[in-house]
């Protein structure tokens, strides 16, 4: 009679398969007007996508962007759409434990969709790393910090409250580094705004600017010295090209970070070859997801340009998934700016995050590490009678 041996029959078992995916919509507002150079957001809209699995764990992934599609060429909308169209078939009955292989398989049969994709690869790890007893950041090779440094955004459009904002943060010792959004108005006023913000927080507060694209070269050759003359430490992509960028390098005493040019390790290889910045911004989503973030961060420390942990303003679940995975860079030069869940007037987790002493705890529990509120996220969730959240300028 033939046998099986053992190593073989632990072999021959069925692994875990994605068994059904499920998305919803929340609309959430904020505890302001967030004015960038692209868009108003009155509020922030998360896409959710939870991945059941065959053995029973559940992971949860987000998506988010900044106002709308205002930013970029997908929309919390969109993203739906996209899971619950094209995603799922691809998906569904295939291992759920070779996270990178589906992730692989995915990329063959949808194009593009970053941002959509990033919230399917979170899911996959999260059901994982609750399958193994391990943090999603041990499974992307190990967290090297425990906290991170967290700049928050000014970005009221009015200078007087900005400055309030500003000592209200380093009063409650929440944060220290501040980026003002900037490029809407002209650049006289804007370099204004900047300076008198910097005087009234001296050294108490670095100030950074983030112009989101909104210059030509010619204004940014005038805006980036007017801004280091007024105390500024780093501008945050001026101009929209990558070559833009690499033209101004070097030309003034104040760092030089990519951002919206960044789409993932491809265009962070190119901008890294042409010298065409001092730091990346990475995002997680912008990349595609957690591994391409960290490919990211990999080309930059090859190429010598230092790293800052961006944000596309998400909520609990895209913050902590993108904590997760900074939290693995070798350097993070420039801290993070994952203050999202803060920009929210509502918690949508169990155990709100802990953000203390300027920095952000990342959770050490299985997965995420965190737990969604669900009668929050049920009474969020869209209804069809919430209208847009974001408005385009």
């Amino acid at each position: 009679m033939n046998t099986i041996s053992a190593p073989l029959v632990t072999a021959l078992q069925i692994a875990p398969t994605v068994e059904r995916i499920e998305t919803l919509l929340l609309d959430l507002p904020t505890i302001r007007p967030h004015k960038l150079s692209v868009a108003t957001m009155i509020g922030q809209t998360l896409m959710l996508v939870k991945i059941h699995c065959s053995d029973g764990f559940v992971g949860i992934g987000e998506g988010a962007t900044i106002g709308g599609m205002a930013y970029g060429g997908e929309s919390p909308e969109s993203m739906k759409l996209a899971v619950d169209s094209y995603f799922a078939p691809v998906m569904v009955g295939q291992d759920a434990t070779r996270v990178q292989a589906l992730m692989a398989r995915l990329g063959k049969m949808v194009k593009e969709n970053r941002f959509a994709k990033s919230a399917v690869e979170t899911a996959l790890l999260d059901a994982h790393g609750k399958r193994l007893g391990l943090a999603v950041s041990e499974l992307l090779g190990g967290r090297r910090r425990d906290r991170l440094p967290v700049a928050w955004t000014l970005a009221s459009g009015d200078t007087a409250k900005d400055i309030a904002e500003a000592e209200e943060m380093l009063s409650i010792r929440r944060h220290n580094v501040f980026k003002l959004k900037i490029g809407a108005r002209s650049i006289r006023e804007d370099v204004s705004h900047v300076a008198a913000i910097k005087r009234a927080l001296g050294e108490r507060g670095a100030v950074r600017v983030d112009v989101n694209m909104a210059w030509s070269e010619t204004d940014a050759v005038y805006g980036m010295a007017a801004l280091a003359d007024a105390g500024c430490e780093l501008v945050e992509q001026p101009v929209a090209s990558a070559a833009g960028l690499a033209r101004l390098m070097r030309r003034f005493p104040v760092a030089l970070m990519a951002d919206e040019s960044l789409h993932g390790p491809e265009s962070a290889f190119e901008i890294a070859r042409v010298h065409g910045a001092d730091v990346f911004a990475v995002k997680v989503e912008q990349s595609g997801g957690l591994y391409n973030a960290l490919r990211v961060a990999a080309i930059a420390d090859a190429a010598g340009i230092e790293l800052y942990g961006g944000t596309m303003l998400e909520g609990a679940l895209g913050t902590v998934a993108s904590a997760h995975a900074f939290s693995t860079f070798a350097n993070l030069q420039w801290g993070t700016e994952l203050f999202g869940p803060l920009l929210l007037t509502e918690e949508i987790l169990v155990t709100p995050l802990d953000y203390s002493e300027f920095q952000l705890t990342i959770p050490d529990g299985p997965g995420l590490g965190v737990t969604l509120d669900e009668d929050r996220v049920r009474f969020f969730q869209r209804d069809g009678l919430r209208k847009t959240v974001s408005i385009a300028k």
